[in-house]
């Protein structure tokens, strides 16, 4: 950025996390770090963590607020963000804005996108993506000094103030497992913890050391006297695959290091592990983080990449070629395994054989219910009319059918693979977000309430018309040939990082395919000129982009970053409109 912007004012429905509305100017000398985020998305509550150290470094010079934009319907209820607010400690002021009128004044395209603002008032500093932390902190340690001396930072009290918390034996849980002697097991991410629950529902056991787990997989009675351990848990905001010996209580770690994957880890990283689940004698993993599916072998430790190619959507095929978005639930049937894949809004499955005729030509995947990332909501019917919203878990039930815990919209649903046809089992839920069944019932997770409650399977199935919705983001009047340009710079004190190849890489594709005339595919360079075509008229862009950087001195121990991002840009085609469209990963100035 060359020239000086002010930043606009923050505009919303209200606020969280302190006592009354917060304007810029009442943080003037200051400097402001905002983060438009929204619950549903891993990579936002990736960045939370991300940013709790340079909060905590830069305390008196800096303060953090989140700006929630929301994606999908059910985000847009204030109870429902205040929830979300507590369930991923949240710890500075929130602005609820619902209508997105301060996403837009800052021109945001993409969740998350982190600003910076001086002191001053003035924005030096845009982010999108995750992977920015240290480079907001290289930039603050450049500028604090600066303004420092110049007598316009005044450091303050934060306006932070935390939310009053009822407690409850449960908190925010995620699933639950019955186990074989009787009682429960149960994910419950609020607490970090995994709770043993009796048959009357007291909890008989606590097993601590986690973050957020969301998971829980019962081995086989062999492979668990073989490994030493029962359960296998996915550890989320750890990153890894933790075991439970329930005999002894121990907990143990099986995979992961405890930091993030990015590009070029292998399978030394995980990045927020969901759900775990047995299926073709091995622990497959939903590693939400970056839309695949791995696999465990308890009996070696060897982790393997199965499905999926870190590109978020949702595309069939051969699983290595298949296109995922945070996977976040699984539930074996046979040669199947269904998948809630939440932000597509759609219920899938793969499938090892998928023709039968027993050659192993290797598992594939398939859609049973959605469409894509922006179009969700609530209707019955054939599956190709059929819609969910940000379902979060999957289960198996005695006839083979599908219960869905369809998430945002508060259902448990049913799909038959028999008929393709999805119905409705029960409403009015807070957040359902796992399942299982005993007997005649299904136990389910009532996330946003804090406890388990049973759904007669027996109940008449109801049909619904609902709603249908597409996300709503500001349309980008284009000329039929733009310059894509993603602006990336290296933070203070890094450069270009192209030591082992091109530093960076582009993805464009776009919704419907036929948009694009030209320039669409792969390629290393950040910019890059886009045919359109004015017949479409109109569509969706997808644009993926990722640049490597790694300290300025270089040599052995030098630190090495990965900033990426996906944008999904609406555009409509005009003679009027913009020939650049310009996305920032990264620029400062």
């Amino acid at each position: 950025m060359t020239a000086r912007v002010r930043a606009p004012e923050l505009v919303g429905r209200g606020w969280l996390n302190t006592d009354g509305p917060i304007a810029l100017r009442d943080l003037r000398g200051r400097f402001v770090l905002l983060d438009f985020w929204t619950f549903c998305c891993i990579n936002c509550l990736h960045v939370l963590d991300e940013l709790r150290p340079v909060e905590e470094k830069y305390a008196d010079e800096l303060v953090a607020i989140g700006v929630h934009s929301p994606k999908f319907v059910h985000e847009a209820d204030p109870v429902a963000l205040a929830q979300a607010v507590e369930r991923y400690s949240v710890h500075h002021p929130v602005l609820d804005d619902p209508e997105l009128v301060t996403w837009q004044a800052y021109t945001a395209r993409a969740w998350p996108t982190l600003v910076l603002v001086d002191p001053e008032g003035y924005v030096v500093g845009q982010y999108a993506g995750e992977g920015h932390a240290h480079a907001i902190d290289a930039l603050l340690a450049e500028l604090v000094p600066q303004h420092r001396e110049r007598g316009t930072l005044q450091p303050g009290d934060s306006p932070y103030v935390p939310p009053v918390v009822e407690p409850t034996d449960l908190r925010f849980p995620a699933t639950a497992v019955a186990l074989p002697g009787g009682g429960t097991l149960v994910a419950d991410a609020g607490h970090d913890e995994v709770v043993e629950l009796d048959a009357d529902g007291a909890v008989v056991r606590r097993f601590t050391g986690f973050r957020e787990p969301n998971g829980l997989c019962l081995l086989p009675d062999d492979v668990a006297a073989e490994v030493g351990y029962d359960v296998v848990v996915a550890d989320t905001v750890h990153h890894q695959l933790r075991g439970i010996a329930l005999g002894t209580g121990e907990v143990s770690v099986l995979a992961g290091d405890g930091g993030q994957w990015f590009q070029g880890d292998g399978t030394s990283r995980l990045s927020s592990p969901w759900d775990v689940a047995w299926w073709q004698d091995r622990v497959w993993v939903a590693m939400a983080g970056i839309h695949q599916l791995w696999t465990l072998d308890p009996r070696t430790g060897d982790l393997t990449v199965v499905a999926g190619t870190t590109n978020e959507g949702l595309l069939d095929g051969p699983a290595e070629e298949a296109w995922f978005a945070q996977t976040s639930g699984f539930a074996p049937d046979g040669d199947r395994l269904w998948i809630a894949d939440s932000e597509t809004s759609s219920l899938r499955w793969v499938q090892v054989d998928s023709d039968g005729d027993g050659d192993g030509d290797g598992p594939t995947v398939h859609t049973a219910v959605g469409s894509g990332l922006f179009d969700f909501g609530f209707r019955d019917g054939p599956a190709e009319q059929a819609l969910l919203q940000h379902p979060l878990g999957v289960t198996v039930l005695p006839d083979h059918s599908v219960a869905v815990c369809d998430t945002y919209n508060g259902a448990v649903r049913r799909f038959d693979p028999a008929t393709a046809t999805m119905t409705t089992l029960a409403t009015d839920l807070a957040e359902p977000s796992g399942a299982y069944v005993d007997g005649t019932h299904l136990v389910v997770v009532e996330s946003g309430a804090h406890r388990l409650t049973r759904v007669a399977l027996g109940a008449a199935a109801t049909v619904t018309d609902g709603f249908a919705h597409s996300t709503r983001r500001p349309v980008t009047e284009v000329g039929a040939t733009v310059e894509l340009v993603v602006a990336f710079e290296p933070p203070p004190g890094q450069k270009v990082d192209d030591r082992f190849g091109p530093p960076s890489q582009l993805v464009v594709s776009a919704t419907p395919a036929s948009l694009i005339r030209d320039g669409d595919g792969r390629g290393t360079a950040l910019t890059r000129t886009l045919v359109l075509d004015p017949q479409v008229g109109e569509g969706v862009l997808h644009v993926a982009a990722r640049a490597a950087s790694c300290d300025v001195e270089g040599g052995e121990g030098a630190a090495c970053r990965m900033h990426q991002q996906d944008w999904g840009v609406p555009v409509r085609i005009g003679e009027d409109g913009d020939v650049t469209l310009l996305l920032p990963l990264g620029t400062a100035g």
